[in-house]
This record gives structure tokens, C-alpha cells and sequence, in this order.
């Protein structure tokens, strides 16, 4: 490979990204990662510990001790990164002296072939550290670039496309992170964070729309949004003169969401759940809804191709 080439006034000033310390975004932005660093080192940690990165015996076995290494992260693929914070975090545990320069930021678009990060440290433990590296940002990009994938087909209508609490388990915080790296917006962390009365939820009033709302509401801290999930526009009617502040259209036809769009007429958001897919979601957009929820945004993202290439 060849060696890239280095300004002279830049040669003994090497690049160090620490990267919680400077976010992404500034403090009035969306992109935030959601972990201290103590937190990111557990997580981080916990993950090398399982792959046995302390102890490879294969590069144990083959590389000298004190070899030195440079090498590449780079794309495969057209995407989305997320995760930067992670990977340096898997190499700078093995080699706290490794030197990282990043050439992508979490929220970038990645062509074929651009380089993520440039290392430079011991080659035991690049060796070590790259398998997990790997894992976090291949799996955080494949979210940000499918939810990307989804913001596009939806561009110029004003509905925003969200997350759901389809993810994988002890991973909710990385995954909704990457669907705002993608442009997406985040619904409901979890169950404490929002009221969301679903039809099971309404079987046990006897479907009593107005009754299960106005229990929510005596119950949950004062200022938390209440949502319902509604298959009918009858339900639509109901919800609204219950006050509700979110109705869901769960699996409705497009001329259901129309009138329900209308008959709503701005009184409370209106998302759109269920047989989401590319081949939809525009049309949903256009129906005026102002969200559109995804699940397979966390839940079947595939993999960005993403590697490590050494010199």
C-alpha cells in the first residue's frame, strides 16, 4: 500500500481523536453517543474479554512481540458509519499508546474503498483488536445506513422516520444511536419513558378508548406523552376525544390513513406502524402522517462491509 504522504509542519504533531471529549455534533444537535467513556471501556472490555483478545494464541504465534504495525479500516460498501467511538476504543484498550487518525465521523457517508480510520501501533494488538472493532461499527453502520435508506425514500414529505424497541437486547442505546447517525428519529426509549396503550392493553378495559387514556394519565408523571395504537377509524375518533397527543395508524390502508390524517386535522401527532417496507413507506409518507415507525430499522439491518487492511 501506499504510504500517504505527510505535510512536514504536520509530521511531529500526530493526530490524536479522543472522541467524547469533542462530539460529533455540537451540544445543540441530535448525534450524541450515548455512553461515558468509564461506560464505553465496560462495554468495550467486556467485548475483548469474550473473543479471548488477551489472549491470541494465533498471533501470539506468529507475530514477534515488538513488531510494529500500520493499517487501514476502510469501507467495502456505500453506507452509513456509526460506532468510531467503539473501535477506537477496542484498539487504544489493547495498545494505549496506538496512535489513531480518523478520517470519518460517525453520521459520514462511506463509497467503496474510503479509509475510516489509519493505525499505527503494536501488531499484536491491532491483530487482536480488530474482530471486535469490527463487530460494533459494522453492525451500528448497517443500522444508520438502512435508516439512512429510509429517510431518502421519504424525502421532501415531512414525515420522519423512527426507531422502534425492536432491538437487540442490551444494544438499545448503540442501535437508536445509529438511527440518528442515519438521519432517523428515535421513539420511546423504553416502556418507562411513554405511555403506549396497544390493543391488548385495551382488551383489559373492554376496549374503553377514553377510560384507558384517562388512567394513563392520573398515573404517569405529569408531561408524558400518551399514545394510542388505533386499527380503525373509529378508534381514531375515540383516541382523539380522549386527548390523546400520539395516535397510531397500526397496519391500516392508505385511504384509512387519509381520512384519519383529516380527521385528526393537526390535534395530535399521527404515526404510521406496521408493513413498513421500501416498496411502502413513500406512499405512506404521503398520506400527511408525521411519523413512520420502522422496527427492521434495528431488527434485520444487515451488516456494512467493513475491514481492516494492513501495510
Amino acid at each position: 500500500m501506499e504510504r500517504e504522504s505527510i505535510n512536514p509542519e504536520r509530521r511531529n504533531t500526530p493526530r490524536y481523536i479522543t472522541p467524547l471529549s469533542t462530539p460529533a455534533v455540537s451540544s445543540v444537535g441530535v448525534l450524541r453517543f450515548p455512553y461515558a467513556q468509564n461506560e464505553l471501556h465496560v462495554l468495550v472490555k467486556s467485548a475483548l474479554d469474550e473473543d479471548g483478545a488477551f489472549n491470541d494464541l494465533t498471533t501470539i504465534a506468529t507475530v514477534v512481540s515488538e513488531r510494529h504495525a500500520r493499517g487501514r479500516l476502510v469501507a467495502r460498501q456505500t453506507g452509513v458509519l456509526c460506532g468510531v467511538a467503539l473501535g477506537l476504543e477496542a484498539f487504544r484498550t489493547l495498545d494505549p499508546k496506538v496512535t489513531i487518525r480518523v478520517d470519518k465521523e460517525d453520521g459520514a457517508v462511506l463509497e467503496p474503498g474510503d479509509s475510516v480510520l489509519y493505525l499505527s501501533g503494536h501488531a499484536r494488538a491491532l491483530l487482536a483488536a480488530e474482530r471486535v472493532a469490527l463487530n460494533f461499527m459494522q453492525r451500528l453502520s448497517g443500522v444508520a445506513s438502512l435508516t439512512a435508506r429510509y429517510v431518502d425514500a421519504v424525502r421532501g414529505t415531512h414525515a420522519k422516520i423512527l426507531d422502534t424497541r425492536k432491538t437487540t437486547p442490551g444494544w438499545r442505546l448503540l442501535e437508536k444511536y445509529a438511527v440518528r447517525a442515519g438521519g432517523g428519529t428515535n421513539h420511546r426509549l423504553n416502556l418507562s419513558s411513554a405511555v403506549l396503550i396497544k390493543d391488548n392493553h385495551l382488551a383489559s378495559v373492554d376496549g374503553d378508548v377514553a377510560l384507558a387514556v384517562r388512567r394513563a394519565r392520573d398515573l404517569a408523571p405529569r408531561g408524558t406523552r400518551v399514545e394510542v395504537e388505533c386499527d380503525s377509524t373509529r378508534q381514531v375518533q375515540a383516541a382523539l376525544q380522549a386527548g390523546a397527543d400520539i395516535i397510531m395508524l397500526d397496519n391500516m390502508s392508505l385511504d384509512q390513513m387519509h381520512e384519519s390524517v383529516g380527521m385528526v386535522a393537526g390535534r395530535a401527532t399521527v404515526e404510521a406502524s406496521g408493513g413498513v417496507n421500501f416498496d411502502t413507506v413513500r406512499a405512506i409518507a404521503e398520506t400527511g402522517v408525521d411519523w413512520i415507525s420502522v422496527g427492521a430499522l434495528t431488527h434485520s439491518a444487515p451488516a456494512l462491509d467493513l475491514s481492516v487492511d494492513f501495510e
